[in-house]
Parts: C-alpha cells; sequence; structure tokens
C-alpha cells in the first residue's frame, strides 16, 4: 500500500465491518474481507460520498484495517474527554490528489457514520523534514493554517523513537469538511 491513510478513532470497542462493508456494497465494487478483517475496495460512485462521478478505473483500491497502535501508552490523548479505545486504518492504494480527495470523502462519510475522529497521521500544512530539521516558521504557517479551518483539531503528541516528542493532528467531520473545500487540500506527503 503506497498511498495516503488517515485513522478513524472510536471512543467505544465494537467490531464496525458489520455496519460499514453492507453499505460499501452500496457504491463499491470489489468489496472483500480478508481472514484477518481488513477490507479491501474501488469506490464505483463517488456520488455516494459528496464526489462528482468518478471514471471507471479512476481510483485504485481502498483498504480498511484495524490499527493496532492506538491506543499507544506514549502519547498524549489529554486534549479528549477520553482516549480512543481503538482505530482503523483507511488507506488509499494510490498516491495523488484524486486519490486523496476520495480518501477524504470516505473518511468523512466513514467518522460521521461511526462517531470517529478523523487521525491525518501528521501535521496538516507542514512539510515532511526528509533529514530530521524542522523549520519553525513551518510549524508557525501550518499552525495558522489549521486554526484558519473551522471545527475540532488537536496536536496529538508522541514520542519520535530518538528520544523527542512530535505531533500528529486528530479532528472532527466539521474540520475535515472544511479542509477538503482548502485549496491546498492533501492527505499524506
Amino acid at each position: 500500500m503506497a498511498g495516503s491513510a488517515v485513522g478513524l478513532w472510536l471512543f467505544a470497542s465494537d467490531d464496525v465491518r458489520p455496519r460499514v462493508v453492507p453499505w460499501l456494497e452500496t457504491f463499491c465494487d470489489g468489496v472483500k474481507i480478508a481472514r484477518d478483517g481488513d477490507v479491501s475496495f474501488w469506490v464505483r460512485d463517488g456520488t455516494a460520498i459528496a464526489l462528482d462521478a468518478l471514471s471507471p478505473g479512476e481510483t485504485g483500491a481502498f483498504f480498511l484495517s484495524d490499527d493496532e497502535c492506538v491506543p499507544a501508552d506514549d502519547e498524549d490523548y489529554s486534549a479528549f474527554a477520553r482516549p480512543p479505545v481503538q482505530s482503523l486504518i483507511l488507506d488509499a492504494g494510490r498516491s495523488g490528489r484524486t486519490h486523496d480527495l476520495v480518501l477524504g470523502h470516505l473518511a468523512l462519510a466513514l467518522a460521521a457514520r461511526l462517531d470517529a475522529l478523523i487521525d491525518f497521521d501528521g501535521v496538516l500544512g507542514y512539510p515532511t523534514p526528509r533529514d530530521e530539521t524542522r523549520d519553525p516558521a513551518d510549524l508557525t504557517r501550518a499552525r495558522a493554517l489549521v486554526a484558519s479551518l473551522p471545527g475540532r483539531v488537536e496536536e496529538v503528541s508522541y514520542d519520535t523513537g530518538g528520544g523527542g516528542r512530535w505531533f500528529r493532528h486528530v479532528g472532527d467531520t466539521e474540520f475535515l469538511a472544511a479542509w477538503l473545500r482548502h485549496p491546498d487540500f492533501h492527505l499524506g506527503d
């Protein structure tokens, strides 16, 4: 899987597949549940998730799987009334703007259906550092971008593995809907 991904934080322990799979089958092709519980599918009808019609073959496969890393002991969930009890990963099989848009709209629809928050798996509007250097001006711009959009978004810090801390953005559906309309919208690097 080489595309962008987002997490869907759930605050109740639940196998959501019985609710999600029949819904996906109404507008997706090739919906399959693997032995490990991962769900794969292709979006056939983008209008079902508030997207214009998609051309056949315009997008690749998408995947929905359990995120074994959430909740994590090294993450700071203090901005929330309670920590997530489980998370799903929604992954686009390909990279690029079209795939990010479909992924974003899928995440928005799923988050609304599941009463979930969206883990953007990074700092929105911030270039991914390639050499472990971070420009403070980039972070200031990223925070200003996020603050300019409606909805709730929080910075969730975690251990970087090198003894430091970094964070990622986690937001609600109102925030994701606004981010999808933003001219700089993207997911992933």
